[in-house]
């Protein structure tokens, strides 16, 4: 009789690895991953090593698997990139997944935006650009202030605001620079430019369970996101806002979801609200990014992650409540890049009241970058307590408590 088994398409460097795979066996839930390279901290002979490109290979691979008795009922990609490929699996296994046009709204910024569009969901003005275009076309087509931005990378990584021509000249030619960095083999790369928003930023955790969105968590982010540059560091639940508020943030959530297509599965939005309304600046088909996801508890201590292994393999009725005390993180920013050589004050920050723990994950001798070249925070700082607001200064205590020796890197001429 074949086993039921999970899959997660990951990468080597994916923060969410080791959470998807305890979700999985507090589930019972036997499972595998597919990565380009080890995963640390994972079960090696789980973990099969396959090119992402090399579809044959992974084809020969899942033959194997059902050969053997082990029938995929499940696939997950816990990072964009590898939503692709996630797609693929599922529709050679014939299994329920999101439509390929929605996985692909979900990534690229500005199928999102034309996407969204159609369903009138309130969003920033956007137009999109290339590299082969004259700037002068671009200075005078578009707006000041603006925000200069990727088609399809995350979080916040080339994200720039410009408030004159000037500085969009600086921001365009850093994006060209990164993305010929990341896509070395091509020639042309795309970029959009919206309209800046101004106002409070917050950040919605929800499940799409057939075309309906049940809303688990909604995160204020009380640190200004004004840029240049638009690093995130404190997220913080349950929301402060106003309760009818609140509502219309989950309305408009719902129907940008749906205006993507994504029926089923994890949805993490960001919206910003001022006094003209609400819009709606990214959405994903994917759960919060990084470590964050470890500040929700539902029901008897559940994970996000086991909630969305759940409704995967069908033991998911309905969304649990979530646990009642405030939670809080903070995504430890890099305060200059180079060489970290050592992360000092741990303990101290650990004894912070309401402090749950202090995870550095970037590894030391190596090198860092701040956004908007970087894609990787410092660590995580978690906190638990009564309310929002205990919350919110217990992080802010405990990364003081925080030193970081970075040795600058040496400059290659």
């Amino acid at each position: 009789m074949a086993a039921d088994a999970v899959l997660f398409v990951t990468t080597a460097y994916s923060y969410r690895t080791r959470d998807f795979v305890a979700a999985a066996e507090a589930l019972g839930m036997p499972w595998y991953a597919l990565s380009e390279a080890p995963v640390a901290g994972v079960d090696v002979t789980r973990v099969h090593l396959c090119a992402s490109t090399d579809w044959q290979s992974m084809a020969t691979w899942l033959g194997t698997m059902h050969a053997r008795q082990m029938r995929f009922v499940a696939v997950h990609a816990l990072d964009d990139s590898g939503a692709t490929l996630a797609v693929q699996i599922a529709t050679h296994l014939g299994l329920s997944y999101n439509h390929p046009d929605a996985v692909v709204a979900a990534r690229n910024k500005w199928v999102m935006r034309q996407s969204m569009a159609h369903m009138a969901v309130p969003m920033p003005k956007c137009q999109r650009f290339t590299s082969q275009d004259a700037i002068e076309g671009v200075l005078a087509a578009i707006e000041f202030p603006c925000v200069i931005k990727p088609t399809e990378l995350n979080g916040s990584r080339g994200v720039m605001r410009a408030n004159d021509a000037t500085e969009f000249q600086r921001a365009q030619m850093r994006l060209m620079h990164l993305l010929h960095e990341i896509y070395p083999d091509q020639s042309c790369h795309e970029y959009l430019v919206e309209t800046y928003i101004p106002g409070v930023e917050v950040a919605l955790e929800g499940m799409m369970d057939a075309g309906m969105l049940h809303v688990l968590a909604l995160f204020d982010k009380p640190d200004p996101l004004e840029g240049p540059f638009f690093e995130e560091t404190i997220y913080v639940t349950p929301s402060r806002l106003d309760e009818a508020l609140q509502q219309q943030i989950a309305q408009v959530t719902a129907v940008a979801a749906r205006a993507l297509g994504i029926q089923n599965g994890p949805v993490h939005a960001e919206l910003r609200i001022n006094d003209v309304g609400m819009f709606v600046i990214e959405i994903a088909a994917r759960s919060i990014g990084g470590l964050c996801s470890r500040t929700l508890r539902f029901g008897s201590a559940e994970s996000l992650e086991m909630l969305i292994v759940r409704q995967s393999v069908g033991m998911w009725q309905s969304a649990p409540p979530r646990q009642q005390s405030a939670g809080g993180v903070m995504m430890i920013p890099i305060p200059a890049a180079g060489i970290l050589r050592r992360v000092s004050g741990v303990a101290q920050a650990e004894q912070v009241p309401l402090i749950e723990a202090v995870e550095i994950t970037a590894p030391l001798h190596h090198a860092i970058r701040m956004l908007p070249e970087g894609d990787s925070y410092l660590g995580f700082i978690f906190a638990r307590g009564p309310h929002p607001a205990a919350v919110e200064d217990a992080l802010r205590q405990a990364h003081a408590c925080l030193q970081f020796d970075i040795m600058p890197a040496i400059q290659l001429t």
